[in-house]
């Protein structure tokens, strides 16, 4: 394996035109030490590890100013733009969730092992070190397309932009999946029968499923929601109910009360009144993203709004934007530290 001496990792800086450095084969595991620059190009970094969770401590910063930000897998976002002055590094770490597949349950299943993407305005890469995670703990994501790690641009889920916002020693296990509602999530063995058995004490669940019940009617609704917080309580995880995101849908005054915008289905199902009186009832927390989505977008108005969804791109008021996403997950983010979800000191400000 290639090794470098400090002066060549300090010069790894992507906004120069420096030479591609040539990646490596990660070593095994085995011989337990880091993984690190060497798996790297001058843009992005690849390492050969099984599936698990993992540390990552990177070293940003060059000779000139940089602002830095670190993607990976599908396309989730693991560290925000990070600014580094002239001549200055800047540490920082996070803990990403590596599976199979690495992004929809139900999609391809990806590059195997550890792909991480820099970018930013000025990205510099010093050094980096990826170790197992060792007492990690996780925030599984049970939802729909709102939720799930796209695969294509510009199309974005909320979870797939919430790992920015963690520290290491929190992951995000993103099982969120396109077109699923709870009666599906429930059938299909890549789903719930996957996420249930990897459940440990003290992970959080947060389950967002609305959107495609447009055919479920309430007491079914209400069962899947019951089966899904026993089934958390049952391997001793956390469960949390998400109410689903508006759909930007407005009237003639500008308001979002109508059924369309709110998720009320066709059998006149109110999805998000439902999660609440499931919450009270067994005692779950609740993060009410409908009503704080409402209000943002709302106060946004007509214009302003489309850009938290794709309008613009697709005509689309379903679907969020990189940008919407970014917003929502911050909103999850808030929700997760006002309520002791997550501890304080895990949560990343900006």
């Amino acid at each position: 394996m290639r090794r470098f001496n400090r002066a060549v990792l300090a010069a790894v800086t992507l906004s120069t035109g420096l030479s591609v450095l040539s990646a490596v084969p990660a070593q095994a595991y085995g011989a337990q030490r880091p993984l690190g620059i060497e798996n790297c190009t001058a843009d992005a970094c690849h390492f050969d590890v099984p599936p698990g969770t993992y540390d990552v401590r990177v070293l940003l910063g060059g000779e000139a100013a940089s602002s830095t930000s670190v993607t990976g897998e599908t396309r989730r976002a693991l560290l925000p733009e990070t600014a580094a002055p002239a001549g200055e590094r800047v540490a920082r770490s996070f803990t990403v969730n590596v599976r199979t597949p690495e992004g929809e349950p139900t999609g391809p299943e990806g590059t195997p092992g550890l792909d991480l993407l820099l970018g930013g305005s000025a990205p510099a890469l010093a050094d980096i070190k990826v170790t197992p995670a060792r007492h990690a703990r996780q925030i599984f994501l049970v939802g729909d397309s709102t939720v799930c790690d796209q695969p294509g641009d510009p199309y974005s889920g909320w979870g797939q932009q919430l790992p920015q916002y963690l520290r290491k020693g929190v992951s995000v296990a993103n099982y969120a999946d396109s077109g699923e509602s709870t009666v599906t999530y429930l059938a299909d063995s890549r789903l719930w029968a996957t996420v249930q058995p990897r459940i440990r004490p003290g992970d959080l669940v947060l389950i967002q499923l609305a959107h495609n019940d447009k055919t479920t009617d309430e007491a079914t609704y209400r069962a899947n929601l019951e089966a899904l917080v026993a089934g958390v309580r049952e391997k001793g995880g956390e469960p949390v109910l998400v109410t689903p995101i508006v759909r930007r849908w407005f009237n003639a005054d500008g308001t979002l009360n109508n059924g369309t915008a709110l998720l009320v289905n066709g059998l006149g199902v109110d999805h998000p009144a439902v999660i609440r009186s499931v919450a009270a009832a067994q005692d779950v927390p609740l993060i009410d993203l409908t009503a704080r989505t409402k209000a943002l977008v709302e106060s946004l108005g007509v214009e302003a709004s489309k850009a938290l969804y794709l309008y613009n791109e697709k005509r689309d008021n379903t679907h969020t934007s990189v940008h919407g996403a970014t917003v929502y997950a911050n909103l999850v983010r808030e929700e997760l530290v006002a309520q002791h979800l997550v501890p304080e000191g895990k949560v990343r400000v900006g």
